[in-house]
């Protein structure tokens, strides 16, 4: 554990407040879902959860169907990071933070499908938008809220996406909604 040197007292109603430094930092929004652990030494520990990482085989396997049945590099992230890769390098990917653009893809529940034209950056350390040549984004909607999103993205030049793979990854999305809500 981290040390952040911020103290809060519990009020009478046993809650206790985040401070916004470490809110923001960890991109915890109000109503976002928190896990609450406790340790061997008596120590609390609150983690962001994520419905999606509690299916992260199946989201791998979907991904790995996608990168199959479309040869693109297919990523499957819940609302702060990417869960799952095929077609792609995982140590590229894996658990890496979502861009500010997905994030409002997934917000205003909207699917984009861009094609050589002005591409948006998927992850937020770095701006990678260059890197691609095409790409399609899907948000995952579960109980009328986004939780995630399906990006399907190609790096090889001259390569463009059409209806099918919007139509794979928007079906990949809907299902994963569903299977959220059972």
């Amino acid at each position: 554990m981290k040390a952040t040197g911020i103290v809060r007292r519990i009020d009478e109603l046993g809650r206790v407040v985040i401070p916004k430094e470490i809110r923001r930092t960890l991109r915890i929004r109000e109503g976002d879902p928190l896990e609450i652990f406790t340790d061997r030494e008596g120590g609390v520990i609150l983690k962001k959860y994520s419905p999606i990482g509690e299916m992260g085989e199946f989201a791998r396997q979907f991904a790995d169907g996608i990168n199959k049945t479309s040869g693109h590099i297919t990523l499957i992230s819940d609302r702060d990071a990417i869960l799952a890769v095929a077609g792609g390098s995982k140590k590229e990917y894996m658990d890496k933070g979502i861009s500010q653009d997905v994030e409002r893809i997934m917000s205003e529940r909207k699917s984009i499908q861009l094609n050589g034209e002005k591409l948006i950056p998927i992850l937020s350390e770095e701006d990678d938008a260059e890197e691609y040549s095409c790409q399609t984004v899907v948000p995952i909607i579960s109980e009328g809220e986004p939780i995630g999103a399906v990006i399907v993205v190609d790096k090889a030049k001259n390569t463009t996406m059409g209806e099918i793979e919007l139509k794979v990854a928007q079906v990949a999305a809907s299902f994963i909604g569903r299977q959220m809500e059972q």
